[in-house]
């Protein structure tokens, strides 16, 4: 973390940050550590505050399996270049069910291989074209409603988005 753009905020820097905001970003961590993009985050209490909120709840309360969530995480990860991202999502994903052969399948470029199941390259394409383009096709968005129905596509496109903005904020600051 010593390349980091900004300096990360430190036990006894001054202001605290909100004490419930502190005990929200450590419930979403393993061991209740606070990491690198947390840190970052806690310059500006805002934003830590909506940050938490926001992807505490695509983590946690989606109904779109977290394994399809974490499959997504990881392809834009690898899309962005967003080394740290993949660094934490990598063995969520394995515990949520992944398995390290689909991960180096998903560092390929085109991600499509043949050992993702029809969900999984459907959200693979989904999460190329809007990363890569901003611009879903209306088939994959068919295609996505007809497998997961319409409350899980609208989660898979959040999961997307909101992970592109997790991978900029991060690569933007190299944490």
């Amino acid at each position: 973390m010593s390349d980091v753009r900004v300096t990360p905020w430190q036990d006894g820097d001054f202001p605290p940050p909100p004490p419930e905001l502190l005990a929200g970003m450590r419930a979403r961590r393993p061991n209740g550590q606070l990491i690198g993009i947390g840190r970052v985050l806690l310059r500006s209490i805002p934003l830590a505050t909506g940050w938490n909120g926001l992807l505490g709840r695509v983590r946690a309360e989606f109904s779109l399996e977290l394994e399809y969530r974490e499959l997504i995480m990881l392809r834009v990860a690898v899309l962005n270049h967003a080394d740290f991202e993949w660094g934490v999502h990598y063995p969520a994903y394995l515990r949520a069910g992944g398995t390290e052969e689909k991960c180096e399948a998903l560092k390929e470029q085109s991600g499509g291989s043949d050992i993702f199941n029809e969900e999984e390259r459907a959200l693979i394409t989904l999460t190329d074209q809007s990363t890569n383009r901003v611009e879903v096709d209306a088939e994959v968005i068919d295609g996505l409603k007809r497998l997961f129905g319409e409350t899980k596509t609208v989660e898979a496109v959040a999961t997307v988005a909101a992970y592109n903005m997790v991978s900029r904020f991060l690569v933007a600051l190299a944490i």
